[in-house]
């Protein structure tokens, strides 16, 4: 039997965890998606199935704020602007989804200013 990629394992977590997490209109999902260099995070209505808002280390204006800056301190910043446009929104409540990523490191730091801008999770 082949070994499984670090990659395999982190979308059976996450699939395992999506069995019981979904976004409604009242309370939409908070996913975050970590990759090697970069951090997203979107704001989804399941019920929908659209993206009602999103953030990530790769917008354009996000670039200027997180340039030169450590992973971490961009994952705040990305909570940060992710709260601010939910806000924005009327939206106050989500559901956190760490896509199968361990709540540590930067997913942690996104979280944390999530909720430090007024998401309540």
């Amino acid at each position: 039997m082949a070994k499984k990629t670090r990659r395999e394992a982190r979308l059976k977590r996450h699939k395992r965890v999506r069995k019981h997490i979904s976004g409604t209109k009242a309370r939409p999902r908070l996913n975050v998606f970590r990759s090697l260099n970069d951090i997203y995070a979107q704001v989804i209505d399941d019920d929908l199935g659209s993206t009602l808002v999103s953030a990530s280390s790769i917008d354009k204006e996000m670039r200027k704020k997180t340039k030169g800056k450590p992973k971490t301190e961009q994952a705040k910043i990305v909570g940060e602007e992710i709260a601010k446009r939910a806000k924005d929104k009327g939206l106050k409540q989500v559901v956190f989804d760490r896509g199968g990523f361990r709540f540590s490191g930067r997913i942690k730091a996104l979280a944390e200013a999530a909720r430090e801008g007024g998401l309540e999770f």
